[in-house]
């Protein structure tokens, strides 16, 4: 069936979701900015960011399975208003803390409301997309991660530099409790949409099964049953650890290696974050156009995830590298295939689960790939301190990078395993 020529109410509610995830992502990446500024404050070592990060990462492990769940129950609507108040609230937070702790306790509470994030939105693009534009709405929604990602090294040096550390993180935070008011207001599934045309309704619903929201409990027993909710969460497990050393760690990184000062914008960094945006909607958009050729959707996913997983494996050689927009144009590379995978993976517990399925087994996925970044920050701080201490910190980014440039093929080589059979 052909898109309505007068239908686009899809696309506006796909809107506010890209402009939750900017916002998600904007305020998660305050913290790697002022990495710099809050060691001289607080005196820490790479181990002790690490503890932050981890208290981070452990909490929104925790909190994807519990706002998965959440989501599925109170529906879309409900559950992604509470995920956000509370996690901008959160951020908020984070400039009034005077203590290590304090800032612990503000990351594992921004942890648990953020996880809310992807459930929600891949809910919701299950709600108003057909199955041949839900990888190319996901992209787009997706992109606002790295949209929120590009915008933090644009702001926050500026509110640092006119005020301080302390309002940048109360600014950032705030802009969330403005996007609740849009929310609130705007937001329906199709059912309840008054302005939705009934073409654009046949539309969303043609390839779809059963109803669009339903909010009975699903057991988690239930979830386990399927191949896609295993895939799903290996391919987290494997690559979520790797996406939160690129966003918490590569500002240190061009400060440590390339003695880039963060208080200015940071030009690699925009173009690394700028890549991942393209990254994000062009991974969703060659599966959707694939699809729209005639390759089954399992196919047209599968390849495409192959293609960007390729990508991240030159920056296992970043040691060879010493110039730095060479490096940044690898990095970019690697972060834009990141998100175009991304994209994709999301998209297919989609395809092949019931739409009250999906938020839950988003969560299930999204906390074994929390858990997997739990453990991860640690080893990176003890790499990163033992070769500081010997006086080359850029030995112990590399070996990251290396790590980095393999898990992506060995992601996508299981998951294939795992779904080559076509079953549940």
């Amino acid at each position: 069936m052909q898109a309505p020529k007068n239908g686009n109410i899809r696309w506006f509610m796909l809107s506010l979701v890209f402009l939750a995830t900017t916002i998600n992502y904007l305020d998660r990446q305050v913290m790697g900015l002022l990495k710099p500024i809050l060691e001289k404050e607080f005196d820490w070592n790479e181990k002790d960011y690490s503890y932050i990060v981890m208290a981070f990462t452990t909490s929104y492990a925790i909190g994807y399975l519990a706002m998965g769940r959440f989501i599925d129950r109170v529906g879309t609507k409900i559950g992604y208003a509470v995920s956000l108040i509370v996690w901008s609230l959160a951020s908020i937070g984070h400039g009034f803390v005077k203590s290590t702790l304090g800032f612990i306790i503000a990351r594992s509470t921004l942890g648990i409301s953020e996880a809310g994030n992807f459930p929600a939105a891949i809910k919701s693009v299950a709600e108003w997309f057909p199955k041949k534009e839900r990888a190319l709405a996901t992209g787009i929604f997706n992109s606002g991660a790295t949209v929120g990602a590009i915008l933090a090294p644009l702001l926050v040096p500026f509110i640092l530099g006119h005020y301080g550390w302390r309002e940048t993180f109360v600014w950032i935070g705030a802009l969330g409790l403005v996007w609740i008011l849009l929310w609130w207001k705007f937001y329906q599934i199709p059912e309840k949409t008054k302005k939705l045309s009934p073409g654009e309704l046949q539309y969303i619903k043609s390839d779809q099964e059963g109803k669009t929201e339903e909010q009975s409990k699903v057991p988690l027993s239930e979830l386990l049953k399927y191949k896609i909710t295993w895939s799903f969460a290996i391919g987290k497990i494997l690559t979520d650890p790797i996406w939160y050393f690129f966003m918490f760690w590569l500002p240190a990184y061009f400060a440590d290696v390339f003695k880039m000062d963060l208080t200015k914008p940071s030009i690699p960094l925009i173009i690394i974050y700028s890549g991942t945006t393209i990254g994000s909607i062009g991974g969703g958009y060659l599966s959707s156009l694939l699809i729209k050729k005639g390759w089954a959707i399992g196919r047209a996913r599968s390849f495409t995830m192959l293609l960007f997983a390729l990508m991240v494996v030159p920056v296992m050689f970043s040691k060879y590298v010493d110039n730095m927009w060479l490096i940044t144009i690898i990095i970019a590379f690697a972060t834009a295939a990141h998100q175009g995978w991304g994209a994709n993976l999301m998209t297919t517990v989609g395809d092949k689960l019931p739409n009250n399925y999906v938020s839950s087994v988003i969560g299930f996925g999204g906390m074994l790939g929390s858990a997997a970044g739990i453990i991860f920050p640690l080893f990176i701080g003890i790499v990163l301190d033992t070769f500081k201490k010997a006086g080359n910190i850029n030995g112990g980014y590399n070996i990251i990078f290396f790590i980095a440039g393999i898990s992506y093929v060995a992601a996508w080589g299981i998951i294939w395993l795992i779904n080559r059979k076509k079953t549940a």
